[in-house]
């Protein structure tokens, strides 16, 4: 396909801005009359309406996730906590258990702390992970662009199974919680 920038006589006055030269004319007034039509009619970049095709909108790339684990069975764990890496020691103690009682390993899941990514919706998530199940905790689904969920119930988006949490610290003193969020993970049958 030919470019109009480069058949199109407007276009290539884009590309050539320079002052044009007779050569072989004697000088005097054509040589100054075409310096002069030439600097008239090269309008600015700024006020140039050139463009006729419309302008393609640019793809966003997909945005880079530091986690931890090696997400083997595309499980991934979402932790929501500005201040540390996963979260504080009694929510990390919280998550070792969870983990350990579903018999999962630090192979079998990605860890990833939605704080350093707020910006991320559940399609690139699971684009990036080809998640099955998605265990959030203070991430709701409201955050990832979903309709709302219920906190400790197993939903489905897609074919993947969720489970919207508070985060480990508050689930962590929440007795209730945790025994509901504890029957949904049965549901699992991990």
């Amino acid at each position: 396909m030919v470019s109009p920038l480069t058949t199109n006589g407007e276009g290539l006055r884009l590309f050539f801005t320079d002052d044009i030269y007779l050569v072989n004319e004697p000088e005097g007034a054509l040589n100054v009359q075409i310096q002069a039509k030439v600097k008239e009619e090269v309008p600015s970049l700024a006020q140039s309406s050139i463009v006729s095709e419309p302008l393609v909108p640019l793809i966003k790339a997909q945005p880079e996730f530091k986690f931890l684990g090696n997400n083997n069975r595309n499980i991934l764990i979402l932790v929501y906590d500005e201040h540390n890496d996963v979260s504080d020691e009694k929510g990390r103690e919280l998550l070792r258990k969870i983990v350990k009682s579903i018999n999962l390993t630090a192979n079998d899941f990605a860890l990833l702390n939605y704080a350093k990514c707020k910006d991320v919706n559940y399609a690139q998530l699971k684009t990036r992970f080809s998640s099955v199940i998605v265990f959030a905790f203070g991430v709701s689904s409201a955050q990832l662009g979903l309709k709302q969920h219920p906190e400790n119930t197993v939903v489905t988006e897609d074919s993947v199974k969720l489970i919207f949490s508070s985060t480990l610290q508050k689930l962590d003193e929440d007795t209730n919680g945790k025994k509901v969020l504890w029957g949904s993970l049965k549901q699992l049958g991990l």
